[in-house]
């Protein structure tokens, strides 16, 4: 029976990073059959492994079934599991699991839509996520202001930020005039408010932020906001050759559950609103009338640009 290294299974069971996972050994919080983990242990199926004292079910890599879901996610809703200010989470609204649990790949600001991805695969998640696989993000953005040549230039060249230089790989006009002008931009990095302070640090203000595309999954022309699809087996794949992991037995869909996503798929869900919560008991202002976005031209989820997110 194979056997791997205590922190890279504690990480591909999505309790965070091999770096995470090494530091919450190192501080006595993780037992093995019952004795004090030290770094490098490891461990097979057969043994008990607790993690503050809850006990963690142990599933050898290959025989655990890869699973990857895209979520459309609308603004008001918070990249996080649990809220202090009870605010709506991206969690909230993603299937149960037994036994595992769904990692999110990469964060939108809560003002922030479009696609999220989710792994029950924490080395699959923190691979997708980590700068050296300079994994592509893309955006369709609504700027207020103009991109002139030269400002195009700077954000694509580099620009200084205070948490160092980034850059757009590359950035497109969208359609639209005056405040409602977009563009698309593409970036290998997923730092906080990325997006937002690039423009910013150019006297530009964004209105609109809506990622399309994460790696090699683009958001489904078929998905609503407040929705999700599970992706297939020839998906997933795309997505760990991107990351150069292995393919795994059983991944993707199978029996009932592929036939209920192909309905899914052929009949779309309507889109669901966030739930405001606290916001509708502070504020009895009507919401803004959503604009189409002529950034979804050339997108494949052009036809969802009109749903209320």
């Amino acid at each position: 029976m194979k056997d791997e290294k205590l922190q890279k299974a504690l990480a591909r069971m999505g309790l965070g990073s091999r770096r995470q996972m090494e530091e919450v050994i190192k501080a006595g919080r993780v037992s093995v059959n019952n004795g004090p983990a030290t770094i490098g242990d490891r461990v097979t199926p057969g043994d008990e492994i607790r993690v503050d004292g809850r006990q963690i079910k142990y599933t050898a890599e290959n025989e655990k079934r890869r699973r990857v879901i895209a979520y459309y996610k609308p603004e008001g809703e918070v990249c996080s599991a649990k809220d202090p200010e009870g605010r709506p989470t991206v969690f909230e609204r993603l299937p149960k699991l037994t036994h595992d649990r769904w990692v999110m790949v990469g964060r939108l600001d809560i003002n922030s839509t479009g696609l999220l991805l989710f792994t029950n695969d924490g080395e699959m998640a923190h691979r997708l996520m980590h700068p050296s696989s300079e994994v592509t993000r893309e955006y369709a953005v609504r700027v207020l202001g103009e991109v002139t040549p030269d400002i195009a230039r700077n954000l694509t060249a580099g620009v200084m930020l205070e948490d160092g230089m980034a850059q757009f790989d590359d950035i497109k006009e969208g359609g639209g005039e005056g405040v409602n002008k977009w563009y698309h931009v593409k970036l290998k990095e997923g730092r906080n408010r990325e997006v937002r302070r690039l423009f910013e640090s150019q006297g530009l203000k964004v209105s609109r932020l809506l990622r399309t595309r994460y790696g090699t999954i683009a958001l489904p022309k078929e998905l609503r906001t407040g929705r999700f699809l599970e992706l297939d087996k020839k998906e997933i794949n795309t997505l760990t050759d991107l990351v150069s992991l292995r393919p795994r037995y059983g991944t993707g869909l199978h029996g009932a559950a592929k036939e209920k996503q192909e309905r899914i798929r052929n009949k779309p869900l309507k889109a669901r609103r966030t739930d405001t919560r606290n916001d509708n008991r502070n504020s009895s202002a009507k919401p803004k009338k959503s604009s189409a976005s002529p950034a979804s031209r050339g997108t494949r989820n052009s036809r969802d640009r009109n749903d209320k997110r």
